[in-house]
């Protein structure tokens, strides 16, 4: 924050401004050779991009496409799955997940979530897989979502998911580890998104495949432009209009730069974060054979101390958000799918207690002291 900004002036949530001035000619730059040469369908920064990306994880293959939801979508089709299928989705998340489930055809199930993590609770998963069968459905894939920046147990699922196709939504996890392998090499496929909040993010829409399956990688490749063959005249499949836009792109390679320094960064606010609140509130740690990148903050509180936190904190300037605060199995559009035996309770629960506070790579220790004073007002009063 800016030293001459009055203290009690308000927060951003997070903070896409401050990056931007810290990058300021680089990102004029990176646009304006786009600008010059004029490529802006798969010019050369999103090759450049998709290079850089797989060497950033230790993938063999990434692929870019139009957003975090056609990633998910692009690799259900490029596996065949649809109509009869079931997809193993947290009902914890956001609705991309389970919606791209839906648009294919398959059945979404739903799963409950860990406790302490967010992520799906093998134990569900192996009791979601029981009830999709008992139903007649075939099922296919699972859907971890690494929620909040955190990976999902992924050794744990493959064991109660052998013989499932496993689908890493790290569209807020792209960056940290689980036990000492990187995002993106945890699953036959990743798929993240580079959508403004994410930790690494572009000026718009954006994502992108992660994945060591040379076919797989090629399907994906052709699906994203319509499901091309040996040429965008010969189809030899059907497909989307989903690239990686060049000048998005390029933002990206620069962003990319700077990346692992932002996560160190992240990190430090969090420990910092931890250490003020972990007596006050139920607040977030990582595992110790997992890294987070924490795209959020997330704190649980009782139901009526959260509302009561927000409002205050809303009062002095300094913004909140409930990520999520209807989980999917009540939401209209998802309440016919299925839900795995034992129920949904933990999903239920946390989504009355959380609370996600401002959390960025630029979030500095006089604004983050301002943030925790006011929680901890909040909770005295």
């Amino acid at each position: 924050m800016n030293l001459h900004t009055p203290f009690d002036a308000p927060l951003a949530f997070i903070d896409v401004a401050a990056q931007r001035r810290r990058l300021g000619q680089r990102i004029d730059d990176a646009i304006a050779r786009v600008l010059t040469h004029c490529q802006f369908i798969l010019g050369p920064e999103v090759a450049q991009f998709e290079q850089e990306l797989a060497a950033f994880c230790g993938a063999r293959y990434a692929v870019g496409v139009a957003s975090g939801t056609d990633a998910l979508m692009l690799v259900l089709m490029a596996k065949g799955i649809g109509p009869g299928d079931a997809v193993f989705c947290p009902a914890f998340t956001f609705c991309a997940t389970a919606e791209v489930v839906a648009l294919v055809g398959a059945t979404p199930v739903f799963v409950d979530i860990d406790t302490d993590s967010f992520t799906i609770d093998p134990q569900s998963l192996e009791r979601a897989i029981a009830t999709a069968k008992s139903l007649g459905l075939k099922p296919k894939a699972v859907l971890p979502v690494d929620l909040f920046g955190l990976p999902a147990d992924y050794d744990a699922l493959a064991a109660v998911a052998e013989g499932l196709f496993i689908i890493g939504d790290a569209a807020q996890s792209f960056g940290a580890t689980y036990k000492g392998r990187s995002v993106g090499t945890l699953a036959a496929a990743t798929a993240t998104s580079f959508f403004p909040s994410k930790p690494l993010s572009c000026y718009g829409d954006g994502g992108a495949v992660l994945t060591d399956d040379a076919l797989l990688a090629e399907k994906l490749r052709s699906l994203r432009v319509h499901g091309q063959g040996v040429d965008k005249y010969n189809a030899a499949r059907l497909g989307l209009a989903s690239r990686l836009d060049t000048v998005q792109a390029a933002i990206l390679i620069e962003k990319l730069g700077i990346f692992r320094e932002e996560i160190a960064i992240r990190d430090r606010i969090a420990r910092r974060y931890h250490e003020d609140l972990a007596a006050l509130v139920v607040a977030p740690t990582a595992a110790g054979d997992r890294t987070s990148v924490w795209a959020q903050y997330t704190i649980r509180l009782e139901a009526g101390d959260r509302d009561a936190v927000a409002a205050e904190l809303k009062a002095k300037g300094i913004p909140t958000g409930i990520y999520y605060p209807k989980p999917l199995h009540q939401q209209e559009a998802y309440r016919h799918f299925p839900v795995g035996g034992g129920g949904l309770a933990v999903s239920e629960r946390v989504a009355a207690e959380v609370l996600s506070l401002p959390m960025h790579a630029y979030l500095d220790e006089r604004t983050q002291d301002r943030i925790v004073a006011a929680v901890r007002r909040a909770l005295d009063g």
